[in-house]
């Protein structure tokens, strides 16, 4: 349409609309060797996720690691490719995400509202995604990557991909990043739900919650994304009424020489089973979204860890992906993030969720307030 009073020739401007767009790590296009090098080489190019200097890095990764890396991963990715789609897990499930969200979005908020989705490396990329939105008349987008626990290389490299995408825009939308929601009421009870789903009343010997892997240097320079992930393990012990001692937070995924996050955890579910501690389950609280890390790797490399030791009942808990208190999650946060840019319901938590989880609640804005330590 065009505004009241244009000229004849005046372009014509979509009715406005307020964009929400969810962004996940990526995938390959494919599991062949030249899909898997331009996804490898997107991924490991971006200084956010390997900060050496370019001139030492990139003729490693040129040379070495982009002439074998793609065969080894994927392998990998092909025995867990949606061949039924021709996509990986990670591409069926954020849309599957995107879906449940836009229903509920509009829902609420009707046609004022697009919902879409992106990924920071690979397809659908944040550029594209974004000039879709703008062009459908986005004129404001609040912007969710889909990290709980904020990292530089997890939710700072998306948010660096969407400034990057806008510096492309003659019109630029206003803009609103979400808040990483590591310590959310709702987000550990979904959590804890999703547990329980998975081990119904049982308790194991150890529920290992398997965070992804940074280098340790990276804490010592200031990212927070180790006493983020301390806290939700935490929280969610609480949220369960489980004694202490029952989870161990460890983290996985290492890649390269340097010391990363401890404790490693491929050691850590061999040395339990070598301790006689034979009955486990792992929950991957950073990932929203099953993937490669989750369906191969906790699946496969750590799951044969644990039993080459010793070790006997494993059990792999999903992550929350699509289910119904994810995106009510999902939800919460962008409304949280969009408050005054379209009109809201007041959405009061559930009794149950509230009556579980209200000292967390206080605990989290006694932390922002400055109160109390981050864990």
């Amino acid at each position: 349409m065009k505004p009241a009073h244009a000229p004849a020739d005046h372009l014509a401007i979509p009715p406005k609309k307020t964009g929400i767009l969810i962004a996940n790590l990526g995938t390959p296009d494919g599991y062949d060797y030249w899909s898997m090098r331009r996804y490898l080489n997107e991924f490991l190019s971006d200084r956010r996720v390997i900060d050496y200097p370019a001139w030492k890095w990139q003729p490693l990764l040129q040379g070495i690691i982009l002439t074998k890396r793609p065969f080894t991963s994927g392998r990998n990715y092909k025995l867990i490719w949606n061949e039924e789609r021709n996509e990986s897990p990670l591409m069926t499930i954020t849309r599957s995400q995107a879906e449940a969200l836009r229903a509920r979005a509009t829902a609420e908020w009707g046609d004022s509202v697009m919902v879409d989705f992106c990924m920071r490396y690979g397809n659908p990329s944040t550029q594209d995604v974004l000039d879709r939105m703008v062009k459908a008349g986005c004129q404001r987008i609040v912007f969710l990557p889909l990290y709980p626990q904020y990292a530089g290389a997890t939710s700072g490299t998306a948010n660096d991909q969407l400034f990057r995408a806008l510096m492309a825009q003659k019109w630029q939308p206003a803009v609103r990043t979400c808040e990483p929601y590591f310590d959310r009421p709702d987000y550990i009870a979904a959590l804890a739900a999703s547990v329980r789903r998975t081990l119904g009343d049982r308790v194991p010997a150890k529920l290992v919650a398997s965070y992804h892997g940074m280098p340790k240097r990276y804490l010592l320079e200031g990212d927070p994304y180790h006493c983020q992930c301390q806290k939700t393990s935490r929280l969610l012990k609480e949220a369960l009424g489980w004694p202490e001692g029952v989870i161990d937070t460890t983290f996985q995924s290492v890649f390269g020489p340097e010391e990363w996050l401890r404790p490693y955890t491929v050691e850590h579910v061999a040395e339990l089973a070598k301790r006689g501690i034979t009955d486990i389950a792992v929950i991957s609280p950073a990932f929203a979204s099953d993937c490669i890390e989750t369906l191969e790797e906790i699946n496969g490399e750590i799951r044969e860890s644990f039993e080459h030791a010793g070790g006997k009942d494993f059990a792999y808990i999903p992550c929350l992906n699509d289910d119904p208190g994810h995106v009510d999650v999902m939800l919460n946060v962008i409304r949280d993030t969009m408050g005054g840019w379209v009109p809201v319901r007041n959405a009061a938590p559930s009794q149950d969720a509230d009556r579980a989880l209200r000292p967390q609640d206080q605990d989290r804005q006694a932390d922002r307030a400055g109160d109390q330590p981050p864990l």
